[in-house]
């Protein structure tokens, strides 16, 4: 069959391999099962052995013990006759050995050698022997005690020491509530001790140190041994209960408030500084130490204690900052008084307004911005109290923001308004450029710095309060009233100036006798350059503001304005002896005039609206002056000298030019009702005097 080929032709040798195949696993499956028979034959051989040795030894142990038996009972017999004899060695010997152990000053092994006899000599004290020893131990153990409480009583050791003591004397079987009293008074007198010593270094002749070392002192000391103290007290006098706890929290109480006393007038001693830096680290540590007596003495309260002290540092710092703040706002003024006078003093120029203003609002700024720093300390992550309910709500809404920030930017408000009083108290000493800067300092804080600062305040102090507080626009508007007060009384000020001039230059003169007018008066030159001098002024910090279109005439009428048609019709009539002068119909016409315009209407915040002001109350007053005077021919052409010159620079000034020449208009007009010979000076004249002028 090897030597057949395979082909298409031959299909056998395919068919007789499959045959071989399965022969071999056959004959492989046999040897596998043969195999396995044998094993566990062998294993069956194995566990017989083993079962057989098992009964041998079960049989040999049993043997073994049937014959120790009697003996084990004899031993163990043996055995607690030896225990009962030392136990009876101890007792017989427990004199001498206490009275070793008191001679070496082993208190704790003697206390605890007769807490271990003690049961058995009360239980055997009926018999002779044993009531000897009893009686010898009981004469050791006062003796004991009387050293206990001597040791005790001096008071030289420390809280541990004094604690073990007690501990002795309660086991020895002293009465507790004795012992209470005096633990609680030795430890009365190491703990003022320790607050004598705080005292003292609040004394003034040696230097106090820095609050920190303070602070840590303290704790170290006072609070480091009420702790002892406290915990010492709860494990010896645990048994006494709630009377027990209420005595040791009134004995905290009591020593707890002389030392927050100690530690607020230390405290009150940092109040001047500016930096809380110091303050802040002395509270978080003094807070700190307060932790475990408030735990341990909860009835006592210190920590509610520790965290209204700080508390109420805080809002003392809150009220430093404010001071500090209204403080630094009252210098800028100051530095701006004397920035203002000196260059009139030394001869030369100084600062402009605009340098000024910059300069205090950047002053103010980095205040308050300092301020905030310095007060955020309190609620830094890193400081223990930072998390309690005051340093997350109070303090920050109603303390930082609306008593030192609102606050400040209120009383700032309040110091500019000052500067409002009537003439001959604080307003006749006030510069009126300082008014006019403080103006536009409010405006500027309506405009942006107000909700700048409350914006950043309110990020910094992420306030989780529910309680109101002012809204920005309320504070915008009270600023904005104190701008437009401020700006208004600049205007009365500044037109107040101007209006004694004019009027010691009418009340002084004597119209009646006056000569020919060759020459415009000096005081209408310096009205002029007042005037001029305010616009310069106050174009410093305020824009121009709107003016009406002027007339198609009106250059012509800035130089001529009294040779004008309207003034001709009006006046001319009257000054021609032959003509009578209707006086009721010219006042008539007066008053109507004199009705329409308002001299102390609303100041805008403008150049316009401001000079405006000034210039109706400066004519206003010379209005009235000239009513109360008497002119002659030339007094009264002087007067309409005077008021063309004025005419023809001050209308550029207004917002109105007709403003400017109906009040002149009414000037020469009541002039020349007061005069006996009203005879006007020509036109052209009158333009030749003022331009040479």
């Amino acid at each position: 069959m090897l030597s057949m080929e395979d082909g298409p032709g031959n299909k056998q040798t395919g068919l007789c391999k499959v045959p071989c195949a399965v022969l071999w696993i056959r004959a492989s499956s046999d040897d596998t099962i043969r195999k396995m028979k044998n094993d566990f034959r062998k294993m069956e051989d194995e566990m017989d052995r083993l079962a057989t040795n098992m009964a041998v030894i079960t049989d040999f142990s049993a043997r073994i013990s049937a014959t120790l038996q009697d003996r084990h009972e004899r031993i163990t017999k043996l055995a607690g006759v030896h225990a009962l004899l030392r136990k009876l060695q101890f007792l017989f010997e427990l004199p001498s050995r206490l009275t070793k152990c008191v001679e070496l000053g082993a208190y704790g092994q003697a206390v605890r050698y007769q807490g271990r006899a003690r049961a058995v000599l009360q239980q055997y004290q009926h018999l002779p022997s044993f009531r000897a020893i009893q009686d010898d131990c009981q004469v050791i153990t006062a003796r004991l005690a009387q050293q206990l409480r001597q040791r005790f009583r001096e008071g030289g050791s420390g809280a541990p020491e004094q604690a073990e003591c007690v501990e002795l004397l309660l086991a020895l079987g002293e009465p507790a509530e004795e012992l209470c009293e005096e633990f609680l008074a030795h430890a009365r007198g190491r703990l003022e001790e320790e607050l004598r010593s705080l005292e003292a270094e609040l004394g003034p002749s040696p230097p106090a140190p820095d609050v920190l070392e303070f602070t840590d002192h303290g704790g170290s000391g006072f609070v480091g041994g009420l702790c002892q103290v406290a915990a010492a007290y709860q494990d010896l006098f645990a048994a006494q209960g709630p009377a027990g706890a209420e005595k040791l929290a009134a004995f905290a109480r009591e020593l707890g408030s002389r030392y927050f006393a100690l530690v607020e007038r230390r405290l009150a001693q940092e109040q001047g500084g500016s930096d809380n830096s110091l303050l802040v680290r002395a509270l978080d540590r003094f807070h700190r130490r307060l932790r475990a007596p408030g735990a341990l003495l909860a009835a006592a309260g210190l920590a509610e204690a520790a965290t209204e002290i700080v508390e109420r540092v805080a809002r003392e710092r809150l009220g430093h900052h404010l001071q500090s703040l209204r403080a630094a706002f009252l210098g800028c003024l100051t530095d701006v008084r004397q920035a203002l006078a000196a260059p009139r003093l030394a001869g030369k120029e100084g600062p402009g307004l605009a340098e000024l203003l910059a300069n205090v609002a950047s002053s103010i700024l980095s205040h308050i911005k300092a301020s905030l720093a310095s007060v955020h300390l309190f609620t830094a992550k890193e400081v223990s109290f930072s998390n309690k309910p005051y340093f997350r709500g109070e303090f920050c809404s109603q303390g930082v923001r609306e008593g030192l920030i609102v606050g400040f930017i209120r009383s700032m408000c309040q110091t500019a308004q000052s500067f409002c009083d009537s003439p001959g108290e604080k307003g006749g000493a006030t510069p009126p450029a300082l008014l006019l800067l403080l103006s536009r300092l409010c405006l500027d804080y309506e405009t942006a710095t107000i909700s700048y600062i409350l914006t950043l305040t309110d990020e910094q102090f992420l306030v989780q309060d529910q309680s109101p507080v002012t809204p920005v626009s309320t504070l915008c508007a009270e600023a904005r009233e104190t701008a437009r007060r401020l700006l208004t009384h600049y205007v009365k000020v500044q037109g107040l100036v101007i209006s004694q001039m004019l009027r010691k230059s009418v009340e002084t003169r004597d119209w009646l006798s006056t000569l020919e007018p060759r020459n415009v008066r000096a005081v209408m030159k310096r009205v002029v350059e007042d005037t001029t001098a305010i616009d310069v002024q106050v174009g410093l910090l305020y824009e121009e503001g709107v003016r009406k279109a002027q007339s198609s005439d009106s250059s012509k009428r800035t130089f001529s304005v009294y040779s004008s048609s309207r003034q001709q019709g009006r006046y001319a009539p009257s000054y021609t002896p032959s003509a009578p002068m209707d006086t009721n119909l010219l006042s008539n016409i007066q008053k109507l005039f004199s009705e329409r315009i308002d001299v102390f209407s609303p100041v805008e915040f403008n150049k316009v609206s401001v000079l405006t002001g000034i210039i109706k109350i400066s004519l206003k007053t010379l209005l009235e002056c000239v009513r109360l005077r008497t002119f002659g021919r030339f007094g009264l052409q002087q007067v309409q000298v005077d008021c063309h010159f004025l005419q023809l620079y001050l209308w550029r000034f207004v917002a109105d030019e007709e403003l400017v020449h109906l009040l002149l208009d009414e000037v020469v007009a009541s002039a020349a009702l007061r005069c006996p010979d009203p005879v006007p000076m020509e036109p052209s004249v009158v333009e030749v005097i003022c331009e040479r002028g």
